[in-house]
């Protein structure tokens, strides 16, 4: 897109993920919906953590992953999160500069921690996260450089942050920023139960306030209070949103009024984590996006670049995704 310094601007929680195995009696004994996301507060946290396995630590959260992914792809990015000058908000900031990314948004001085998220991943790949919003909690409007939203082609939000007040609040001064610059928003439905918690204010969103659409299928049935994925998809179509829709092994689904790609997915032998799969589909579909790629194509990207993080423990690339783009036809 021309006249962007940025070709998408990430808008959401900084946080340290601690990765851990665990099998499914660790999960029962602590009533953890497996594959699910629920938020602790500092004690819970502490007790999780002093009770799982050996773990792993790496930056993460949502947006910030796809923030990731773009610049292992070559896109030009940036990114707004909140963390506390502390060990944790130290090794955040140094991981996302290091990738490239412009990250400038000033460390708390006090107050809450800097976010984690105790991630167990269960023999079947699954990952059960258990998050404590920390320092995510006081990001406000002021956070938000205007300027560099208007310098975005596409500014990119998480449903979580839908969460805390004063987040939402940066939320929807990014949007108004953005819209009237001309620029896109999208959103990613980030979890079904995040959409159960603001179901009608995302309904509301979708129809008057994205124009990118990012959900899994049980985030997009969720939604719309239905069973089936099919019937998700008829309350989609027809929509001025663009809505790129995950399905797991089925691949992905993209619709745009009435136009609808069927994506097949980059199979995996062996699935290891699907920590950031729906992170890193986005990061994929958004660098075709903003090259002004078919969407076929754009889908066709997000696809490898969720099977290239699935392969592995870690909900960010450890294959550069621009040379694997190549290597596939892709770019």
């Amino acid at each position: 897109m021309p006249n962007a310094k940025y070709d998408v601007l990430g808008i959401g929680n900084a946080i340290v993920d601690v990765l851990a195995s665990a099998d499914d009696g660790f999960l029962n004994e602590r009533g953890l919906e497996k594959g699910a996301m629920q938020l602790l507060d500092a004690d819970a946290a502490e007790r999780l953590y002093g009770e799982m396995g050996p773990g792993v630590e790496a930056s993460g959260g949502s947006a910030a992953n796809t923030i990731a992914g773009l610049a292992s792809l070559g896109g030009a990015t940036a990114f707004v999160g909140k963390v506390k000058r502390d060990q944790l908000g130290e090794i955040f900031k140094h991981d996302i500069q290091a990738l490239g990314v412009h990250f400038e948004t000033p460390m708390a001085e006090d107050g809450p921690s800097t976010a984690r998220c105790l991630i167990l991943v269960t023999p079947d790949a699954q990952r059960t996260m258990n998050t404590y919003l920390g320092a995510c909690t006081t990001l406000s409007p002021d956070d938000v450089v205007a300027d560099d939203v208007r310098n975005a082609a596409v500014t990119y939000l998480e449903g979580y942050l839908w969460d805390p007040p004063a987040a939402k609040d940066a939320f929807r001064k990014a949007t108004t920023i953005a819209h009237e610059a001309g620029r896109k928003v999208a959103l990613t439905l980030s979890d079904a139960f995040c959409v159960e918690r603001y179901r009608e204010e995302f309904q509301d969103l979708v129809e008057n306030g994205v124009d990118i659409l990012f959900a899994n299928e049980s985030e997009i049935c969720s939604l719309y209070e239905v069973q089936r994925f099919d019937d998700a998809l008829q309350h989609v179509r027809g929509k001025s949103t663009l809505a790129a829709l995950t399905r797991s092994e089925k691949g992905s689904v993209v619709v745009s009024g009435d136009e609808v790609h069927v994506i097949d997915p980059d199979r995996v032998d062996r699935p290891v984590d699907t920590t950031g799969a729906g992170d890193q589909y986005a990061a994929g579909f958004l660098f075709g996006y903003t090259r002004g790629f078919d969407l076929a194509r754009c889908g066709a990207l997000g696809g490898m670049a969720a099977a290239e993080v699935i392969s592995h423990y870690g909900a960010r690339p450890e294959t550069k995704l621009a040379e694997l783009a190549k290597t596939k036809g892709l770019v």
